[in-house]
Formats: C-alpha cells, structure tokens, sequence
C-alpha cells in the first residue's frame, strides 16, 4: 500500500490529498475547527468528517463531492443557518449526519436528495421552526431522525411531518410544538393528520361580462341552470346558460323591458314565470313557451299598487305560490301576489306610504315571516297568520333607523340576519327566540347589499361599497363571528347570488356602474 502517493495502472504517479489547514486528520477522521469554507481534498481513507466553530453560514450544493467514502458527517457549535439544494450530492455511503447545536433556520427541500444509505440524521438544537414538505423523500434506510431543540411551528406547513411520522419505520424523540396557540406546548408525535385545518377557500375571478346589472338571480328550470341578470341602463333581462364545452356562461335568451331593475324567476308546476320590475312603464309577468322557445307576456301588474319597486321576493306556503314586491314610492303599497292556476292576483297590500327598499322572506321557529325594509321606519317583521290566510304585523327591530335591505341565514340552526346600511353600521343579529339582538357591526361605506351565502360548510357575508372595496366575511364557529376573508373590487355592487353547476360553484356580482363579475369559490389545501 502507498503511503503518501498511489500508483496507478498506467504507471502515473497521483499524490495522496494532505489533510487540509485548519483540520486534524488522522487515519480514517478529520476534525476541521474554525474554517472559512469546506475543503475539497482530504485523505482518501477518511471516512468521517467533523466541522466545529467553522466559520460559514451555509452548507452549498455540492460541497463533499471529492469526498465520495464519508459514511459519518458531522457539523456543530457552527454559524451555520441554511442548508442549500443537493448540499451532500455525492454520498453514497453517508450513513450519519449530525447538523447540531448550530443556527439552521432554512432547508432547501432538496438539501437531503440522494442520502438512500442514510440511516441516523439530527437537525437537533437549531433554529427550524419548519421543514419542506417531503424533505425526506428517498432516504428509506433512515431508523432515527433528531429533531429536539428547534422551535417547530405545528401549522399546516408542518402537517405532511406528521403524515409521514404515522407512515415511516423511523423513530423520533419527543418534540413539542413551539406554536400556532392551538398547538403550543403539545407532543408533535401525538398529533393526527385530522387535528389540522388546513382547507381554506376564495372567491377566484372567473369571467367578466360587459354589462352592468342591478340584480342577479340563479335558478333550475328543466334539467339545466340559468341565471338572470337585470339591466337597468340597456333595459333587459338578459339570462345565461352554462356552456359544458367553453366551460363559461353563455347568453340563452332575453326579455326587453324599460328601467329593468328586478327580474325574478319562479318555477310552478314545471312552468318558468319571470316577474319583470320596471321604474317606468310599469311592471308585468313573462311565462317561458317551451314550444316556441321564448318568452310571452302574460300579464301586467296593478300600476296603482307597484309604482316604484324595488325588490321581489318569491315564496311557497302550505303549497301555494306567491310573490312580494317592495315598493319605495310613497303612493305605492308593498304587496303580496299570488297564483291561482291562471295568472297572479293581488293577496294582500301591506302597509302604504313607508317606502320599502326591501323584502325578505322567512321562517322563523317554523312559520312564515316577512320582514320590509324601509326608508322612513325600523325594519317591521310580519308573521303570516294561517286561518286568516294573511300577513300580519308582529314587531319592528329597535334602533335600527335606515336599514337599506335585510337578509337572513342559518348556522346550526340559529337564525341570523343581515342588515345593510348605507352609511355607518351594518349588523348582523341573532334571533334570541323573542327578538333580534346583536351580534356584530360593521363600518359601512356606501353599502347597498349585505349578502350572507352558503357554500357547503363554509358561511359567508359580502358587504359591498360603493366608495372602497367589497368586503368578504368568512363565519368562524369558535366566536360566532364573521372573520375578514378576502376583498373584491367590483364598481358599485348591488346583489349577489350563487349558482353550482358541474359541481362547481360560482358567484354571480351584479354591478350598476361597471362589469358584472363572476366568481368561482375554491378551495384550497395550505398544506401541500
């Protein structure tokens, strides 16, 4: 055996790496203390190499290529705080690295790429309050990963650490989560891939439709999905369809009208009716002929009663069909419409002169309630009376002057209520079983529509502007509040509904002053 030179087949002579400056070698170890950089030569019989006090901050990529036999690796009491891609590429036979007590705040996700013979490695006693998701792809020998020490965050981040902790036949030590709250002070190794939350949603911008609209409806009719928009400025109501090829919405058909400012359909017995609200010209009723593909005028409504509407709510009671239209002129009454096999005759006129903005229907403890919205009075809740046959006052909702419009959801079954207001607070309140009480403000800053929608388990409320940004809240079931979520910028938003189709769900944001929007709610998995 040569000692200080080999000779090769050839008969050259290639002289024997000396142990670099800085460092100790003897016959199979080095020990480096306080070097600048990792040397690129050392003796070939070394196989495990030592770096203590050094004086680099990270380990590059690359960097023990010349050292292919090295079967021990070990770095500590360094300034090291990074660990690079393919930092320890060239190491077949690398069976134990320790990277201890030093100040490793980040590891690249590949920093560990082909260690396969790797059966030992510590990251103890160092800054890493995460890892990279799948960090340890490929090291299948590994028996015992060190991880004490660090000040690990257990956030969705960290989830995919846990899956493969359930998953791996190697062993950790005892490692306690540094945080978020609902984690903090408790054993990684006792968490479940289910204790994290890790789905959030958003509304994406989906498509832009070059009209503006003043409301927005969703609605089955047949076997398909439709929405209807109403244009107040073109004067129609302009309805789409879905277009399973394109995968956008299509126009289908349209109704030409005059100051269009609600078009709400309303199916019966597998008839499409579509209440068309005019400012001017009055008001009337269209019916869908399947046979003929269009849409025919079948009645006008009472122009004495509806001077102004505002709003249309339709609804069902004990199987009969009726409709309500809030009117805000001060000679107009809101009133109650209802089917009779033939055509819509007027049920009932509520109260005249008040200026409805308004109507919401619902149930409240299983019977049916109307609440109206006014410009000259507290929102007034009617209770439907079932002899009678008629809606009755029952109360109005206190301190609560200028409300523009009510909307109601349900959240394990408590009722709440969405109140919008123009300028200053917005409210949702809670149905207390006598009355609705409070539950949160929010600043309102030419707000028209407080819109709560439900996407599967996920509640929201949309309070839009028409002087900032739309603001979307997301229901947190551990407060039962409203959370901030995301904002959308849409030019003066007036409705919002939702539509699913192809199990997809979207969000329809009608615009007075801009391009209505369309929105797609997705989903999405912070821990991958």
């Amino acid at each position: 055996a040569c000692i200080r030179a080999c000779i090769l087949a050839d008969g050259r002579r290639v002289r024997q790496a000396r142990c670099p400056a800085g460092c100790t070698c003897t016959k199979d170890n080095a020990l480096c203390e306080n070097v600048r950089s990792v040397p690129h030569a050392f003796p070939s019989d070394v196989v495990s190499l030592s770096f203590v006090k050094s004086g680099f901050n990270e380990i590059v990529g690359g960097s023990f290529v010349h050292t292919p036999a090295l079967q021990l690796l070990l770095f500590t009491a360094n300034t090291l705080d990074l660990i690079d891609e393919d930092s320890f590429m060239g190491l077949p036979h690398l069976e134990y690295l320790f990277i201890e007590n030093n100040q490793i705040a980040s590891i690249s996700p590949h920093a560990f790429r082909g260690l396969k013979a790797l059966i030992h490695l510590s990251l103890a006693y160092n800054n890493l309050e995460t890892l990279p998701r799948d960090v340890f792809k490929g090291m299948d020998a590994l028996t015992k990963v060190d991880l004490r020490g660090n000040n690990l965050i257990c956030d969705c981040k960290l989830k995919w650490l846990v899956e493969w902790m359930h998953h791996t036949n190697a062993t950790l030590d005892q490692i306690y989560c540094s945080g978020p709250p609902v984690h903090q002070g408790k054993k990684i190794n006792d968490l479940l891939p289910h204790s994290f939350d890790c789905i959030i949603a958003e509304f994406a911008s989906y498509q832009s439709l070059k009209f503006e609209s003043i409301s927005v409806g969703a609605f089955a009719f047949g076997e398909d999905q439709f929405v209807v928009f109403a244009q107040p400025f073109a004067g129609t109501c302009s309805f789409l369809e879905w277009d399973h090829v394109e995968m956008t919405f299509r126009t289908y058909d349209t109704i030409e009208s005059t100051s269009t400012v609600v078009c709400k359909p309303m199916v019966i017995d597998d008839h499409l009716f579509v209440i068309v609200a005019q400012l001017f010209g009055g008001s009337h009723i269209y019916k869908r002929d399947t046979s003929a593909n269009r849409f025919i005028k079948i009645q006008d409504i009472d122009i004495l009663k509806i001077r102004k509407p505002n709003d249309i709510e339709t609804f069902v009671i004990d199987g009969e069909s009726f409709f309500v239209i809030a009117d805000s002129s001060k000679a107009g009454s809101t009133t109650v419409y209802k089917w009779n096999g033939n055509g819509f005759y007027s049920h009932q006129s509520l109260h005249p002169w008040f200026r409805d903005t308004d109507v919401e229907y619902l149930e409240i403890s299983g019977k049916p309630h109307l609440i109206l919205s006014s410009s000259s009075q507290r929102p007034v809740v009617y209770q439907w009376n079932r002899s009678k046959k008629q809606f009755e006052r029952r109360t109005d909702i206190p301190d609560m002057e200028d409300v523009f419009s009510v909307k109601h959801f349900q959240v394990k079954g408590e009722l709440f209520i969405c109140l919008t207001r123009f300028i200053g607070d917005s409210k949702v309140m809670r149905w207390d079983g006598a009355m609705f009480k409070e539950v949160q403000t929010f600043p309102s800053r030419g707000s028209m529509v407080f819109q709560p929608v439900s996407v599967g388990n996920w509640q929201y409320s949309i309070l839009g502007s028409d002087y900032s940004l739309t603001q979307v809240y997301q229901w947190d079931a551990e407060t039962s509040q409203f959370v901030p979520s995301q904002e959308l910028n849409i030019q003066a938003p007036r409705a919002f509904s939702l539509v699913s189709i192809d199990s997809r769900v979207f969000l329809l944001a009608s615009s007075f002053k801009g391009k209505t929007q369309i929105y797609e709610h997705l989903m999405i998995d912070l821990s991958n």
